[in-house]
């Protein structure tokens, strides 16, 4: 009897502490009753019946990562290649995780392989290598619309590493070497043409000044002879209103003019040698006015 009084406040104890269940933050508890789902324990302090209620799921609301190892796929254009990825997910309804799908990882993982074999096996090698972000894009949208169902949202996915075969490594390696020295071919003779366009332009440039300069002088040369022939002009229309103005309204300014003219001719021929020189009979007409004038034209130059 003494047993039994301290046996029954032992197991009410126990009974209590089996009542309570502490659930962390950002933990979600799946309690079920009788074997079917009963409720669904948040953070804090919980109450449940024992032998009655059980606790059938833990699950974790914060942003997972599930890591998906090296796995061999096949490109469109038949290249065998690694690949592995990490997958970050959460868990939107602790329910359906619980109920709807048996291993939620396993079940990530299987449906992430599948759909990674699906994706590359849509491109070539080339556009696997290079189309990186536009893998991860089409990947999260095949997992989440496939994960709804078991009330999982699919955050991202990430490729880690696409390795391609050894050998293929080294005809890329080996190209991308062509590619670089075909570059450095193109860039040396796109500097030369450059140079050359600048060095023709230079040249032109100073064809262009040298004839402007030569055309310019020209002008000047020209201004500057037409000035001087009208500079003379002007100092034989003096010469002669001169002249008019010594002869009078008498003289004859056009007859002084063959004269000196004659003169002029006369001496040319002449050359300051001893010569015999015949006139013609009409110009002794002309030359009986000549001292007369001639006089007047040396005083008109002594002037």
């Amino acid at each position: 009897m003494g047993y039994a009084l301290i046996a029954v406040p032992v197991l009410l104890a126990i009974l209590l502490v089996m009542s309570f269940r502490i659930v962390a933050q950002k933990q979600v508890l799946i309690i079920e009753r009788l074997g079917r789902y009963h409720s669904q324990a948040n953070a804090g302090v919980n109450v449940i019946i024992p032998f009655f209620d059980s606790v059938r799921a833990r699950h974790d609301l914060r942003e997972q990562i599930t890591n998906i190892e090296p796995q061999q796929v096949i490109t469109k254009d038949n290249v065998t290649m690694e690949v592995d990825a990490v997958i970050y997910y959460l868990i939107a309804d602790p329910v359906r995780a619980t109920y709807e799908i048996q291993k939620l990882d396993w079940g990530l993982e299987q449906l992430t392989l599948s759909a990674l074999r699906n994706v590359i096996g849509s491109l070539d090698l080339d556009h696997t290598l290079t189309s990186r972000d536009s893998i991860n894009t089409q990947l999260r949208a095949v997992l989440d619309a496939a994960t709804q169902a078991w009330g999982v949202k699919i955050v991202r996915v990430e490729l880690k590493n696409i390795t391609p075969p050894e050998e293929i490594r080294i005809t890329m390696e080996k190209q991308m070497t062509a590619e670089r020295s075909r570059r450095a071919v193109v860039t040396t003779a796109e500097g030369e043409k450059a140079s050359a366009i600048l060095r023709a332009e230079g040249l032109k440039q100073s064809a262009i000044i040298t004839a402007e300069g030569q055309k310019q002088s020209a002008i000047l040369g020209a201004e500057g002879a037409a000035a001087a022939r009208l500079r003379v002009a002007e100092a034989e229309s003096q010469a002669l209103k001169v002249v008019a103005e010594a002869l009078g309204a008498a003289g004859q300014p056009a007859q002084y003019l063959i004269a000196r003219s004659y003169l002029d001719s006369l001496t040319s021929i002449a050359g300051g040698a001893e010569k015999v020189v015949f006139l013609p009979y009409e110009a002794s007409a002309a030359l009986g006015s000549i001292g007369a004038i001639r006089e007047l034209w040396q005083a008109t130059r002594g002037s």
